[in-house]
């Protein structure tokens, strides 16, 4: 009788001397149970550009220490093959508040060490920006941070960097794969003792000096400390870290820009990795705001600003004209303060002359709007930062412009230039600042964003998520991709289809011609469809989780108008998970 590989795996472990107790107790637990083996080792987590991402537990399609003891030989290899310099500068190690999170990030401290890699390693944790920024300060060949973002607690991630502080360009994420083929999970890592390794000086910590200089980095960015001040005495707002990384520095820059009256939410101060006051620690989430819209509410607050586990994202919630709160999503945000910047900055005389503005190919082209009005170039990118990164390196590199902000609709946002990722810290300096100035014209930032649609037009969006959980989710997803290639949609909810864009193969199609060009952007498995009355959808793999993410972009002449587009087509992208 064949044996499925999966259960030859699930046998190899339960074998293995490397395992601890309760690793073999949990995977003991299982046997009998198929369907549960399989999910654990039909085979390993992928490693993408964004690096690892999974449930945490005993299994190679699992996090846990094995898996990244295993990824972390592998990155050490693409390292030793760049030479004694690579080594030399070595790693910047960081991580967040999740469970087994600092565990994590010493394993991967002692692989590197094992390989004669010098270790930088956070003596605790720390928002993720800052981590792109110490591999950039300390002049580091590379960073590791363990974290898992805005995952459900049972998550863990494992992200990788390269010298620029951005996530790994793809060329390099597709080496450290193929490394992987090659390392026996068990028996192929070189690891050292971490005592050992901080005697021979190969593991050093990282702590306040980091924090003092990314700090002082943040504290630059402030455009108008003096209208803050005037207003400082009545302004108000409420601010959550959902438990996480963003407890000590967010507060910290905010003290230090001028607010007088900062109520943190006390409940979600307290770091844990199980979350234990939300379902969910996503400021994407209006759910998760609710003992912070109890708190502004008490305290008659109308700003509240939430950073996600790792400090990589945040959100804002404001209260609207009817006294209610409503959340502002990550499009409205990013609207709302390269508006504010762009203003802020010609104030202040600090806009340059050639300044540009970035976002991603399913952000708001209300952003456009904006950058255009205001004499400023809007490029597009894929989703990630490292691509933000990417583009912006090439634009100032070739002296062409010099980018103020990038950002994308799902909560992140990079300002200056010691950072190449999401930083909320900053953000959210930034975004407090522009509600203080907006608080000194008596308006709140939902009078702000009101007057922008005024302003730009009536732009609306809406992501839908089609999660496909389970063993066959990603074939799932794959096999709708596929579909959508295959037969194509000639109308979406009645309104035909203009033009068909593939970003996989970069070829755009005028659907009534026929006639193909060739598209800048190309390389990503996107597919976009513009419709006849301006509206464009974008259908998206997720590459963290097991979804497919619909992007609804539309523009209607009122608030009205654009409601009802966002609603037609939504009801469209629900028929296509069925």
């Amino acid at each position: 009788m064949k044996i499925n590989p999966w259960m030859s795996e699930y046998t190899r472990w339960l074998d293995s001397p490397s395992l601890s107790e309760d690793e073999w107790k949990e995977l003991d637990t299982i046997r009998g149970d198929e369907e549960e083996i399989r999910s654990r080792f039909r085979g390993p987590l992928e490693f993408g550009t964004a690096g690892l991402r999974g449930i945490m537990g005993a299994g190679i399609g699992r996090m846990n220490v094995h898996v990244i003891r295993w990824a972390t030989q592998a990155f050490a290899q693409l390292i030793v093959r760049e030479g004694d310099e690579a080594r030399r500068r070595g790693v910047c190690i960081d991580f967040d508040c999740r469970n087994h999170s600092e565990e994590f990030a010493r394993e991967a401290a002692c692989v590197m060490a094992g390989n004669g890699i010098a270790v930088r390693l956070f003596e605790s944790l720390r928002p993720t920006p800052e981590l792109s920024f110490a591999v950039r300060e300390y002049g580091c060949t590379a960073g590791i941070n363990v974290t898992a973002s805005h995952n459900p607690k049972e998550y863990n991630g494992y992200k990788v960097y390269w010298s620029d502080g951005a996530q790994l360009p793809p060329q390099h994420a597709a080496a450290i794969a193929r490394e992987l083929e090659t390392i026996d999970i068990f028996t192929g890592v070189t690891s050292m003792d971490f005592d050992e390794a901080m005697q021979k000086g190969l593991i050093t910590m990282l702590g306040a000096d980091c924090d003092e200089r990314f700090m002082a980095n943040v504290m630059s960015m402030v455009n108008d400390y003096e209208t803050v001040k005037k207003v400082a005495d009545d302004f108000k707002l409420v601010y959550t870290p959902f438990h996480g990384c963003g407890y000590k520095l967010v507060p910290e820059a905010l003290t230090k820009l001028g607010i007088k009256h900062l109520l943190c939410v006390p409940e979600q101060m307290v770091i844990d990795g199980n979350f234990p006051t939300v379902v969910s620690p996503n400021p994407e989430n209006p759910e998760g705001f609710y003992l912070a819209i109890d708190l502004a509410r008490k305290n008659d607050v109308d700003f509240i600003l939430g950073t996600d586990p790792d400090s990589d994202r945040v959100g804002i919630m404001v209260r609207n004209r009817q006294g209610e709160f409503e959340p502002v999503t990550g499009n409205q945000t990013g609207v709302l303060l390269l508006d504010y910047l762009i203003g802020a900055m010609k104030r202040a005389g600090k806009l340059p002359k050639n300044a540009a503005a970035l976002k991603t190919i399913v952000t708001t082209e209300m952003a456009r709007a904006v950058a255009e009005a205001n004499g400023l170039a809007c490029y597009d990118t894929f989703t990630g930062f490292k691509f933000m990164a990417e583009k912006m390196n090439e634009l100032e590199s070739a002296g062409k412009n010099t980018v103020i902000f990038s950002y994308e609709e799902s909560y992140g946002y990079m300002l200056g230039h010691y950072v190449r990722d999401k930083d909320a810290v900053t953000a959210s300096l930034l975004i407090t600042e522009m509600a203080g100035w907006y608080a000194a014209q008596g308006m709140t930032l939902y009078d702000a964003l009101l007057t922008l649609y005024a302003k730009y037009g009536w732009y609306g969006e809406k992501t839908h998520n089609l999660v496909m959980p389970g063993v066959d989710g990603l074939e799932k997803m794959a096999a709708l991709m596929k579909r959508l290639r295959q037969t194509p949609p000639t109308e979406i909810a009645g309104v035909t289809v203009a033009v068909r864009k593939d970003y996989a193969d970069g070829n755009a199609v005028d659907c009534a011609t026929g006639a193909v060009t060739p598209m800048e952007l190309h390389g990503s498995n996107v597919l976009r469809y513009e419709l006849a009355d301006g509206t464009t959808i974008l259908v998206r793999p997720s590459g963290t989780e097991p979804k497919i993410k619909v992007y609804i972009l539309t523009l209607g002449k009122d608030a009205a108008e654009r409601d009802a587009n966002l609603a037609k087509y939504s009801a469209w992208v629900e028929t296509l998970s069925k």
